[in-house]
């Protein structure tokens, strides 16, 4: 662990020293736009996902920029697998994009090396700034909340998928609105179910901690999950009685209702449902597609294609979902790009209203005021974009965050849980020790 912190902050002091030794000769301030383009070709770094999922979206954005700033734009196809690295060395080598788009968890530790533009004194310049998805905006400011170094660009949401034809076999021909109507239905179901070997009503593998925080999450707001700061100091909610309580709900639903899987990840539920004994799952909206999925080797099973349903997953109250987790991407501009401000207005523009309307067709935009436009788009939609304008929460916005050290930390606990080796406030204990001594590291 203590290398690892020592690596994080290594890079953090590197990155800050590669942005204030920026060569970019730019006259425009780094917080402003610039419509200054003439002769000049803006490199822009997007997802492949853009790619094959809305290239117009992409090409009426160039084409709107090109006529208003006289520049180019030069768009350049990433992919995930080892992004960051290739991200890391971009920067520090000073052949960074003027603009570009990475996780929404991916953004904290360069915030916190001042490697992003600050982008606050043109916030409002942004089409439905107002209205940004709590938690992907989240994503993209300051611990405090009071700077905005990265832009929303489009989320991702968790929903309950089930089996429409199981549950009317067991009587239940009506989606279920809070927690103790979804708990009913699971039981008629799996009375319903019961000679069926290894059947699960609900499966909720142990090690999937996205899941298990939610059902947790929902006393705290967007950043107080996990853990919460004081802008100095981190300390740990795993063990606040609200959260517990929350775990408790999650350990009870996967006790009665899943079978087998505490000691796994969500990784292959996709497939397992795909083969008939689970009537219910909580993934990503786009799971629902890997069930039915025809692609040779996949593990889908299309003969389910119209079986399947999703809603959000129901909260205690009726119309209030369990808190989400906001996965997603945002925009940004590196604080020593070579057209700061034009890269910073092809951003405004890829992400106003018209584009990100269009956008809407195939994921969720960036803002509760569209939202509506995405869930028209597909009668499928309308789960997902629930789960997005309700309660949601984000990780803990530090660069101190470990995928393998705090999120290991969770995994292990929560499969402790499930598996009944530990209680909830035990493991929880452990893990909140993992976590706040990873974020308080450099104190």
């Amino acid at each position: 662990m203590k290398r690892k912190i020592a690596a994080a902050a290594a890079l953090a002091t590197v990155l800050t020293a590669a942005a204030c030794s920026s060569s970019s000769t730019s006259s425009t301030p780094q917080s402003a736009l610039s419509t200054d383009g003439k002769g000049k070709t803006v490199n822009i770094w997007l997802m492949q996902d853009a790619q094959q999922g809305w290239p117009a979206v992409v090409d009426a954005a160039k084409k709107e920029f090109t006529a208003e700033t006289g520049a180019k734009v030069n768009i350049q196809w990433q992919t995930w697998t080892n992004y960051s690295t290739k991200l890391d060395t971009a920067l520090l080598s000073g052949n960074a994009p003027d603009g570009l788009e990475l996780g929404n968890t991916q953004t904290a530790k360069y915030i916190a090396a001042n490697a992003f533009v600050d982008l606050t004194s043109v916030k409002s310049k942004f089409d439905n700034s107002s209205t940004w998805l709590d938690s992907l905006a989240a994503s993209g400011q300051s611990p405090d909340g009071k700077k905005t170094f990265a832009i929303p660009y489009y989320a991702g949401a968790r929903v309950l998928i089930y089996r429409k034809d199981l549950f009317a076999k067991a009587g239940v021909t009506t989606p279920p609105t809070t927690l103790d109507e979804l708990t009913a239905d699971l039981q008629k179901v799996k009375d319903a179910n019961k000679n069926v070997p290894n059947f699960s009503a609900l499966y909720l593998p142990g090690m999937n901690w996205y899941t298990a925080v939610s059902f947790g999450a929902g006393s705290f707001g967007t950043q107080g999950v996990i853990a919460k700061s004081d802008g100095k100091t981190y300390t740990g909610t795993l063990t606040d009685p609200a959260f517990i309580q929350g775990i408790n709900t999650w350990n009870t639903l996967q006790k009665n209702f899943s079978v087998g899987g505490q000691t796994v990840n969500e990784s292959n539920q996709d497939a397992l449902m795909a083969k008939g004994n689970i009537a219910a799952i909580i993934g990503n909206a786009w799971e629902q597609g890997s069930v039915v999925s025809s692609t040779p080797g996949s593990g889908g099973n299309p003969a389910l294609a119209n079986d399947l349903a999703s809603i959000a997953v129901p909260g205690t109250t009726a119309g209030q979902p369990t808190p989400a987790f906001l996965g997603g991407s945002d925009l940004a501009v590196p604080a020593h790009a070579a057209n700061p401000g034009l890269g910073a207005e092809f951003l405004r523009i890829f992400t106003d209203t018209a584009q990100q309307t269009a956008l809407a067709k195939f994921a969720i935009p960036n803002n509760k005021t569209l939202v509506p436009a995405f869930e028209a788009a597909s009668p499928g939609n309308k789960a997902a974009g629930d789960a997005a304008v309700g309660k949601t929460w984000f990780i803990p916005n530090s660069p101190y965050w470990s995928q393998t050290s705090d999120e290991t930390a969770l995994q292990n606990a929560f499969s402790a849980i499930a598996t009944g080796k530990e209680d909830p406030a035990k493991a929880l204990g452990d893990a909140e020790k993992i976590i706040t001594t990873d974020l308080n590291s450099a104190n």
